[in-house]
Formats: structure tokens, sequence, C-alpha cells
């Protein structure tokens, strides 16, 4: 292992919920009743790639750019007071860190929620490599993103660990060549049981130290 990639949300902040609520909230507005555990299984990937799978062409791209606006703006709002690290990602980053180990970031989020994280928890100095949701043209599964991330660290695939939370993000993981670690804040380990390249579930970071890294 020589480089370590992240998600962001629900990866380093446990903040899947609030976007769950925020989704509900729009997506009601709009004319669909959803409970939480639907929109929790049916949201995932770049905002633009759900408003097309739940409504087909109904909205123009420009609606569609200004509908998912207001939908992350509710979010920064009902967590700007709740934000802070998964536990244990502090003590973790810092070590990384120390030891030199290049890292990265590879979020299905768009950049002014990515922004709201990092500057809200001065993490900027931790990451060589920092993609969003608009540095990619297909969200995950699709590898695109954490392919491009190893790319910006100078590494292969296959010497980068990525740190997920989700079944799409543990795809694209696997799809890209990574080795997996995944978070449980969001999905349940028997969610991820049709993929056999996990090396590891966690749910936080308290568990994940230096030596972990000898297993890969």
């Amino acid at each position: 292992m020589k480089g370590v990639i992240f998600d962001l949300d629900g990866t380093m902040v446990d903040n899947m919920m609030v976007h769950h609520r925020a989704w509900q909230k729009k997506l009601k507005e709009l004319g669909l009743d959803m409970t939480l555990e639907e929109v929790r299984k049916q949201i995932h990937g770049i905002n633009d790639e759900i408003f097309i799978r739940l409504f087909g062409d109904r909205f123009t791209v420009a609606e569609r750019k200004q509908l998912a606006y207001e939908k992350e703006e509710a979010y920064r709002a009902i967590y700007k007071s709740e934000i802070k690290l998964i536990d244990g990602l502090s003590v973790f980053l810092e070590t990384l860190h120390d030891r030199g180990v290049p890292m990265a970031i590879g979020s299905a989020a768009p950049y002014e929620n990515v922004d709201f994280v990092l500057d809200k928890l001065n993490l900027r100095c931790y990451f060589k490599t920092v993609l969003h949701a608009g540095d990619v043209e297909k969200g995950k599964p699709d590898p695109e993103i954490y392919l491009k991330c190893a790319s910006g660290l100078h590494l292969t695939p296959e010497d980068c660990v990525v740190f997920e939370d989700s079944p799409t993000g543990a795809e694209a993981a696997i799809r890209a060549g990574c080795k997996l670690v995944i978070i449980t804040t969001t999905h349940s380990q028997v969610e991820f049981s049709q993929f056999l390249k996990v090396e590891k579930f966690v749910p936080d970071f308290r568990d994940i130290n230096w030596q972990i890294f000898r297993e890969f």
C-alpha cells in the first residue's frame, strides 16, 4: 500500500441521514413521496444522474442543476452545526500525514459540499488530490473517480486503499482495482455480500492504524 483514497459523505463524516432527509423533503416537493429507507436505497451517484433516474426527462439540465443546488443548500444548513469527523479519523489522518502517505478524496458530492467539509474541519492540508462530482463524466459505481484519484497521487490503483461506506462506492473502487475497506456508518456488512474483495469492515476509524496496511 502506497496511497489512501477516501470517499467523503458517510466515510469521513457521518452525514448520510442528513442527506437522506434533505432528499426526502425535496423529492416530496416534486411529487415523489419516498420513505427514508427508499431514499437510502435509491439515492446514489451524482445529482444529475439521480434526477434523471427518478424523473427521466421531466426537467431540463438547467432545472436539474437548480433543484440539486436547492437540495444541497438545505443539507448544508442542517448539517453545519453538527459537522464532525467520524471517530478516530483525525488521529488516522495525522498518522498518515506524518508518515508521508499521499492521500486523496474521491467524492460523488458537488464541489460546494466538498469545500464545506474541508473548510469547516480544516482538512485541506492532508490531501494531495480532491475530486468531486464535477470532475467526472460518470458517477459511482463507474470507477472513473478512483482511477483519477490514483493518477493524481501518481500511483497505480493497485497501490491504493479506498475507504468507502456504500455498495456503489465499493463497486467503483473494486472496478478501479483498488484495495477496499468499508466503514459501516450507512450500510450494514450484509449489504456488501456480493463483493468478494472487501479487505475489512469497521464501524469507524478508532481501530484503523498503521498496522492495518501490513495486511495489504
